[in-house]
This record gives C-alpha cells, sequence and structure tokens, in this order.
C-alpha cells in the first residue's frame, strides 16, 4: 500500500507540474495582451494590436497545452484518489465544475473570436475580447485556487453520518481567506512569468538587431508590469500567506525555515542543508531574531518549531519543502534585483542598449517557471501528511485496487506523451518568434525607415 501511495503521489505531482507550465504563462499573458489592446484603443497605435496579435497567438498554443495536460488530472480524482474524491466531491465538485462551466468555456470562447473574429468586431469590441480573456483565465485560476484552499484550509463544510464532507456554505468556500491570499500571491507569479517571457522574447530580437520596433515595446512593457508584480509578491501577498501558513500550519513553517527547535527570537536560515537525524541546519547563514519578526511583527516573539509537534504531524518531505520554499524565495528576490535595475535603466533611457542588461532578461526566461513550481512544491508538501488539512491523511484519499504496477503503467505513458508535447509547445512557439510580430524587415536594416522618418521630419 505504502509503495502505490509513493507511485500515486507522483504520478500526481508530475502532471501537475508539467501542467502548470502552460497555466501560469497563459494567465500572465492574459493581463499583458489586454494591457497592450488598451493602449491600442486609446493610442490608435496599430504597433500595439500587432503586439497584442503576436502574443495572443503564443498564448493559444500554451491554452491548448493547458487544456490537453489537464484533462488527466481531473481524470485522477477517480482513478487514482477515489477515496478523496468519494469523501470530498460534495464541496470540490462546485468549483471544479464551475471552473469548467463558466471561465474555461468564457475564455475559450472569446479567444476563438479575439484571434479569428477582429475584422467583424471592430475596434472596441476586439478589446472587450481581450477583456474576456483575461477575465476567464484568470476566473479559471481563482476556482482552481479555491478548490485548492479548502484542501489547506478547509472551511464551510458538514459531515453527514458517512464520514462524507458536504457543502454548508458556498460562499465560505468561494471567500475562504487562504484562497484570497494564496490567489493574489499565485496571480502575481504568473504575471512575473508573462512578463519575463515578454522581456525574454524582446531582448532577443533587440540582441540580433530584429524587429527592434516590437523588441523595444516587449521589454518596456515587461519591466513595468513585471517590476510592480515582483515588489506586491514580496509585500503584501508573500508577507499575507506567510502569516496564514504561520497561523494554521505551525509544522509546515518550521519544515520551511528548518526550524527543528523552539525559540524566541526565532532566526531565518539564509542558507543550510536539513539534518533530520541530527535534527539541526548544517552550515547555516542566519539573520538573527528575523523569522520571530517577519511572522509576529516582534523580534522577541516565539516560533515553534518542529520539536513542538507529534512527527506524525510533520510534513513527510521536510527537505524538499526547506529547499523548494527557498528556491522560491530566493528567486523571488533575484526577480526584484533584476526588474528593479532594468527599470532604472529604463527611466534613464539606458535598457535598450544594455547589452549586459538585455542578456540578464533574455536568459531569465526559464526562472519564473522554476519559481513558481517551487512555489507550489512548497504548498503542497506543506499540507502533508494531510490531503484535507486536520480531516485526512494522504494514505486515506488514494484508490485501494489501483496497484503500484498500474500506476507506474501509466506514469511512464504520461512521460512519453508529455515529451513529444513539450517538444511540439517548442517548436511552435519558436516558428511564432521566427516569423515575428509585424510586417516589419527582421533584418538589421529594419531600422533604417525609422531613422529616414527622423531626417525627413527634421528636414521640415
Amino acid at each position: 500500500m505504502e509503495e502505490a501511495l509513493a507511485v500515486h503521489r507522483l504520478q500526481f505531482a508530475f502532471t501537475a507540474t508539467f501542467h502548470y507550465i502552460f497555466p501560469q504563462l497563459t494567465m500572465g499573458l492574459a493581463l499583458l495582451i489586454f494591457i497592450m489592446k488598451t493602449v491600442a484603443l486609446r493610442t490608435h497605435d496599430d504597433a500595439w494590436n500587432r503586439a497584442a496579435r503576436f502574443w495572443a497567438k503564443i498564448f493559444g498554443i500554451s491554452f491548448a497545452l493547458g487544456v490537453v495536460t489537464g484533462i488527466p488530472m481531473e481524470f485522477q480524482f477517480g482513478t487514482n484518489w477515489s477515496g478523496f474524491s468519494k469523501a470530498a466531491g460534495g464541496v470540490i465538485g462546485q468549483t471544479l465544475g464551475m471552473e469548467g462551466v463558466f471561465s474555461f468555456f468564457l475564455e475559450s470562447s472569446f479567444l476563438g473570436l479575439f484571434l479569428f473574429g477582429e475584422k467583424r468586431l471592430g475596434r472596441v469590441g476586439h478589446w472587450f475580447s481581450s477583456l474576456m480573456m483575461f477575465l476567464g483565465s484568470w476566473l479559471s485560476g481563482y476556482l482552481i485556487i479555491a478548490t485548492d484552499a479548502w484542501m489547506q484550509h478547509p472551511v464551510g463544510y458538514l459531515v453527514d453520518a458517512n464520514g462524507q464532507y458536504g457543502l454548508a456554505s458556498f460562499w465560505s468556500l468561494l471567500l475562504n481567506p487562504w484562497a484570497l491570499l494564496q490567489y493574489a500571491h499565485n496571480m502575481l507569479g504568473s504575471v512575473q512569468t508573462g512578463c519575463f517571457v515578454m522581456a525574454s522574447v524582446g531582448a532577443f530580437y533587440l540582441l540580433g538587431r530584429r524587429y527592434e520596433k516590437f523588441g523595444k515595446l516587449f521589454v518596456r512593457t515587461a519591466v513595468i508590469a513585471g517590476v510592480i508584480a515582483a515588489c506586491l509578491q514580496l509585500w503584501p501577498t508573500g508577507d499575507g500567506q506567510g502569516k496564514m501558513v504561520a497561523r494554521y500550519q505551525p509544522p509546515a513553517l518550521a519544515a520551511m525555515e528548518g526550524l527543528f527547535h523552539t525559540q524566541q527570537g526565532a532566526p531565518v536560515a539564509i542558507l543550510g542543508q536539513p539534518d533530520l537525524s541530527k535534527r539541526t541546519l548544517d552550515n547555516p547563514l542566519m539573520v538573527p531574531r528575523a523569522l520571530s519578526f517577519f511572522t509576529y511583527r516582534s523580534w522577541a516573539a516565539q516560533v515553534r518549531g518542529l520539536d513542538s509537534f507529534s512527527q506524525s504531524d510533520w510534513p513527510d518531505q521536510v527537505a524538499l519543502l526547506y529547499f523548494s520554499y527557498h528556491i522560491m524565495v530566493g528567486l523571488g528576490t533575484i526577480f526584484i534585483a533584476i526588474l528593479l535595475i532594468a527599470a532604472w535603466k529604463l527611466f534613464r533611457h539606458k535598457l535598450y542598449d544594455s547589452r549586459a542588461m538585455l542578456w540578464i532578461l533574455m536568459l531569465s526566461l526559464p526562472l519564473p517557471f522554476i519559481a513558481n513550481t517551487a512555489g507550489w512544491i512548497t504548498a503542497e508538501t506543506g499540507r502533508q501528511p494531510w490531503l484535507i488539512y486536520g480531516l485526512m491523511r494522504t494514505p486515506q484519499g488514494v484508490s485501494p485496487e489501483v496497484s503500484a504496477g498500474n500506476t507506474w503503467f501509466t506514469l511512464l505513458g504520461f512521460f512519453g506523451t508529455y515529451t513529444v508535447l513539450a517538444i511540439l509547445f517548442l517548436y511552435l512557439v519558436y516558428l511564432e518568434i521566427e516569423h515575428g510580430p509585424g510586417e516589419e524587415s527582421p533584418g538589421p536594416s529594419s531600422s533604417v525607415p525609422d531613422q529616414s522618418a527622423a531626417q525627413a521630419g527634421g528636414g521640415n
């Protein structure tokens, strides 16, 4: 049974991690496309329209892959986690059903109108379709996160005579305070993904002296939106999420920080390796009293360590939780530094000529995907050993008749299928980037018409 449970968890972890590559990009791009269409509507500058069309194509590719990889996750609730589905289906079925019926169809319908109906819709109608794409994708994100938030912090439920959970308050489920903070933190992470992808493509064009007008537009838009999102990611959303974990999942906070012993004036571990056998951090680099201050706004506050809890209530992957949390926080800090420097150079009109900064932006493309993945690993391993925190242990939720061998067979199938899908996704995005965002000549001479126009204007 333990082997089967481990493989069930591995399969869901793999499919969920691969799937989330795509929604985080579409949710981030949805906001940026809407911003571009709004600027185009107000300024009548067709460059913004062409930029929005270019990114809508990449949005569409990512959306299609997100749908294909998301469907198997829904089926796994029945195939691999039937115990959980039977017990909690009366609650999570509400938000999952709403996500499919409302937000998915809203997003997909208006994506089709945006891609193929621009001439019929007109300027305002096409802008409205970008708004609906944005609202649909972000509503979808909220309903999924509300589902996960109920597993993290169950509210608004009742238990029947058979031990199954039902919905006592629909609005408590939707307005779960855990969901509100988690959603804000998650969506800012998605915006950063969209911004770094857009900035990376813009930097690629500028470094290669191709489509320079659009390269500048992409970099400028991404840096301005990205620096706002990165700062908000730190505070108030990251700070608020940390306080929520401290209040409702204190063993998770202790494991995330590598805090094995309860302390007054607890430090923050910048670096270190958790040693479970000795219950200590090896080679620690500490900021004294910082954890107490960040958590309780008091330098002398007591923070409970893992020794305050029964080991059966510890997260069962302490090392993974610790490192994923530190990867998330470390990369988030790096994002703030990169984007603040880029914004400063943009303000001083030096960014487009700074090849070093453009290289940094271009090579940073994979980092937000890693950071968001680490963030979700932190959230889900931190909830363990509970499937529904405080109500259902993880082993209680598995399908008892599905063996480890059956799950390995399907997992290997997912490995192969998703490898093909990853190659297809990268190839299609590569084609779009090579094709470019418009009619501008892709060579170095693309800047000549602008220079000629400037000279003509000066002659007049």
